[in-house]
């Protein structure tokens, strides 16, 4: 039978310079289940909370309470990583970051590499890793601040130049041998899980993780183990045990264990209300601008909402209601009043822009489509550009690729995307920008159609954001696309989906019967 394991709390003396005393007052921990509200979208690998703010902002459109932090130690190959998904997987609540202690190994000297390469340096001692940097890009996710991770390359023993842009969750989940080494550190973590495993299976695993993964040979890797793996868990790993809020027997494979955290979390994450969602609103939001119905208008969406429109029609007509859109939209911009003189020689009173400069960002790849629009009415503005995919094992948001202009902080923003459904990725693109200091009461979120559902998440998540559109529809269905809809925009503008139609009529004919 598992068992699951809280921890006595019983003291040790031999970290007492990294560890806060064994009498230190120590979290209640439960196991009832949340009893939130469900969500209004259920997808087959997540859980969308549509009508629900983002877990960084409370009802007035500040930062809410800081995220919740769960700290996983063990000893190396003691399965952190697989507990860590394991947890994610059952929690199925948005925005979870996942924070490896291994990206904060320290960079190697010419001589460090040298004994790394004789397997004589140390990884498994305090000082490999940079608790400095660690702590700070913790405290920062904590705070729901995007961060950059550095990605560390374990056969040069350095850290790559490129880093990983992580930005802020509801929960944060942060594993590592010396999770519970550092007294900093530990305060940042709300939960605390020790994952303790046999010696044998952990120097099992190892083997197999660094002859297959780093290239090691086993004579080394064994090496290793025996003079510096084996004594650092038992001098500075194993102690800090006492620290746990919750011990789990043999990693992964623990199912009970790993489903009364999982209750656990969920009873921690409503009382700091993380998981409160609220229902959605009958009428559409005040932040809401839906281009005026013309004959016009409609002709337009009878056009390339219709799926025998022909490409060059759907590309025509789009245009010009991406034109219409774009000059609905700059009315919102401020205007300040102002006098010239006509060449007969009169005053007019006038109005021009009020703003500092004004900058369009689209989200690749449909986004881009609206930019000659803007560029053929706003002279001289600057364009950016978001890439936001899905994730298709978590079902979430991931930003791909960002290109912003210099000094944005000032600018109205016209932020561009062809349709929004859900709203996740336009709600990651505003984070984006105000990540980068962009004002929210100076985005505009313009969009060619919307789905109620992605009004209504925008426009709780930021209530200063404007909303700008020409059509919204009622329904979104279960793979996400707007209904009735318009189709795959991006597919139909850019003629990819003939290229895909084609793809299948192939397979189909090189099956055998």
């Amino acid at each position: 039978m598992h068992t699951f394991v809280f921890s006595s709390g019983s003291g040790e003396d031999s970290l007492d310079r990294l560890l806060p005393p064994a009498s230190a007052p120590r979290r209640k921990s439960a196991t009832s289940l949340s009893k939130t509200e469900p969500p209004l979208l259920r997808t087959g690998t997540r859980t969308i909370y549509t009508a629900g703010r983002p877990p960084w902002y409370d009802e007035h459109g500040a930062q809410s309470k800081e995220a919740f932090v769960i700290g996983l130690c063990g000893g190396s190959a003691s399965g952190k990583t697989t507990v860590a998904n394991k947890i994610i997987e059952a929690l199925d609540v948005p925005w979870v970051v996942l924070l490896s202690m291994d990206s904060f190994y320290k960079d190697l000297s010419l001589e460090e590499q040298a004994l790394a390469a004789s397997n004589d340096y140390n990884f498994d001692h305090p000082g490999a890793f940079d608790f400095e940097l660690l702590v700070s890009t913790l405290r920062k996710l904590k705070q729901g601040k995007s961060v950059k991770i550095p990605v560390y390359d374990f056969t040069t023993h350095r850290r790559q130049k490129d880093w990983k842009n992580v930005y802020g969750a509801s929960v944060i989940i942060f594993e590592g041998i010396m999770a519970f080494a550092d007294k900093p550190l530990l305060q940042l973590l709300d939960m605390k899980i020790f994952v303790d495993t046999d010696s044998d299976i952990r120097l099992v695993r190892r083997l197999r993780r660094d002859i297959t993964e780093r290239r090691r040979d086993m004579e080394g890797v064994i090496k290793q183990y025996n003079k510096f793996v084996k004594p650092a868990f038992e001098q500075y790993i194993e102690p800090t045990m006492r620290l746990a809020d919750i011990v789990v027997p043999r990693g992964g494979g623990n199912m009970v264990a790993i489903d009364l955290i999982v209750q656990h979390v969920h009873s921690q994450l409503e009382e700091v209300t993380l998981l409160a969602s609220a229902q959605q609103t009958q009428t559409l939001p005040q932040t809401l601008s839906v281009l005026e119905c013309t004959p016009q208008v409609r002709g337009l969406h009878t056009i390339i909402r219709n799926k025998e429109t022909s490409r060059d029609e759907f590309i025509f007509y789009s245009k010009r209601l991406m034109r219409l859109l774009i000059e609905h939209a700059l009315t919102f911009l401020p205007s300040q009043p102002c006098k010239v003189h006509t060449p007969q020689g009169y005053e007019y009173q006038g109005h021009r822009y009020g703003g500092k400069g004004i900058t369009g960002v689209s989200i690749l790849r449909a986004g881009e489509t609206m930019e000659p629009a803007l560029r053929a009415v706003c002279k001289d503005v600057r364009i950016g550009k978001i890439l936001i995919q899905t994730n298709l094992d978590s079902g979430e948001p991931e930003l791909h690729y960002l290109r912003l202009p210099k000094d944005i902080s000032e600018d109205h923003v016209i932020l561009m995307d062809s349709t929004v459904s859900t709203g996740a990725a336009a709600m990651m693109a505003v984070r984006v920008l105000l990540d980068h200091e962009v004002q929210e009461e100076k985005i505009l979120l313009v969009s060619l159609l919307m789905a109620e559902l992605g009004v209504h998440s925008v426009a709780y998540a930021f209530p200063k954001v404007k909303i700008i559109t020409t059509g919204v529809d009622k329904r979104v269905d279960n793979s996400l696309h707007v209904i009735p809809g318009i189709g795959d925009f991006g597919d139909r503008y850019f003629g990819t989906d003939v290229f895909d139609k084609c793809c299948d009529e192939e397979d189909r004919e090189q099956r055998p019967d």
